[in-house]
């Protein structure tokens, strides 16, 4: 038992603490990128190649003024940025790094939390945070800000439903809602190579993740020529910077499920186990899951700054008449191959 609670304890502080690595580093990766596209250095002077720019940027914001705006709501302010960042974070205890551990007897898998309905409860979690974003805006007393938190719950409603029918044909094909189970059931194959279904989930779920970040190119609750910054325009220092936060933290979330959903988790067609020793290979799988991770969150960064920015109304014709209609016919496709036993 005694084990069994200080791995919670170390998994959790484990977890938070890549979620909060990875989210600061996504940020430096993000002006190292786009320096690269636009032929030009980005951060490159605080500590080795730029290394030290996250931490100095924290810093910054730490000693930046906090205002609040004339006829804003303080409570409603002030609550928003830790509902945002809150909820992304809560999505990160069902993210399954790796395989299982053997200590002292004691099976420790290298999930923070393997619920048997964790979809159930990323769905949840993951849904919280559009609430921060309109709440934001809303309290903020700025038209601007409430049109970007509009913006943003109009939006996640529509692509939210192609996600939940994209993760739904994933639960045909795995027969579990835990996902370390899902992971575990693709040892042999993938579902993104279950073609046509598989590979049309894997497509559909990719595109609404850019949705469900507010990335580009559907940044429309930001969308700076219209809406200066969207609902955070009022915001400054540690507030803002927790929208920031959580920004990259739910980056990193769609980055993980998709790496859970469709690419197998940690797993590598059995290569993960190609060590030999129990320790080294749950090491190796974690590996592979971030990797996995990673490359998706290396495409987020990429299309920002490759792809323009889409009008609102092809944002909202595209999700309800292009990928839902495709959504539906995915899982009901997905179902009925299972049924005859294709997959």
């Amino acid at each position: 038992m005694t084990v069994f609670l200080v791995a919670a304890v170390l998994k959790v502080a484990l977890f938070i603490g890549l979620a909060f690595g990875v989210a600061a580093y996504a940020t430096l990766a993000e002006r190292k990128v786009a320096g690269w596209i636009q032929n030009r250095y980005g951060p490159n002077r605080v500590g080795p190649w730029g290394l030290l720019q996250p931490m100095a940027d924290g810093i910054k914001l730490f000693f930046k003024e906090e205002l609040l705006p004339a006829g804003a709501n303080p409570f409603l302010f002030k609550l928003a940025p830790a509902l945002v960042t809150g909820s992304a974070l809560l999505a990160v205890a069902v993210i399954p790094l790796g395989d299982t551990l053997t200590v002292a007897g004691e099976k420790i898998p290298l999930v923070v939390a393997d619920m048997p309905v964790g979809i159930l409860y990323l769905m949840a979690v993951t849904s919280l945070s559009v609430y921060g974003i309109l709440l934001g805006g809303w309290a903020s007393n700025n038209k601007y800000s409430l049109l970007g938190g509009l913006r943003s719950a109009a939006q996640v409603v529509s692509y939210e439903l192609t996600m939940v029918l994209a993760m739904a044909t994933v639960l045909l094909f795995s027969g579990t809602m835990s996902t370390r189970g899902i992971a575990l059931s693709q040892e042999g194959l993938w579902n993104v190579f279950r073609f046509p279904v598989g590979t049309v989930a894997f497509l559909l779920f990719w595109i609404a993740s850019f949705a469900e970040t507010n990335r580009l190119p559907f940044d429309m609750v930001e969308c700076e020529p219209e809406l200066v910054g969207g609902y955070h325009t009022e915001y400054s220092s540690m507030r803002f910077a927790l929208f920031f936060l959580g920004e990259y933290v739910a980056m990193f979330v769609q980055a993980s499920m998709l790496t859970t959903l469709f690419l197998g988790g940690h797993t590598f067609f059995g290569l993960e186990h190609i060590l030999g020793d129990p320790v080294l290979d749950v090491l190796l799988g974690a590996g592979i899951f971030l990797a996995k991770t990673f490359f998706f969150l290396f495409v987020f960064i990429w299309v920002r700054w490759t792809l323009p920015r889409v009008r609102w109304d092809q944002l909202m014709a595209l999700g309800w008449k292009v990928m839902l209609p495709a959504a539906m016919v995915t899982v009901l496709a997905g179902g009925a191959g299972v049924i005859w036993g294709i997959y």
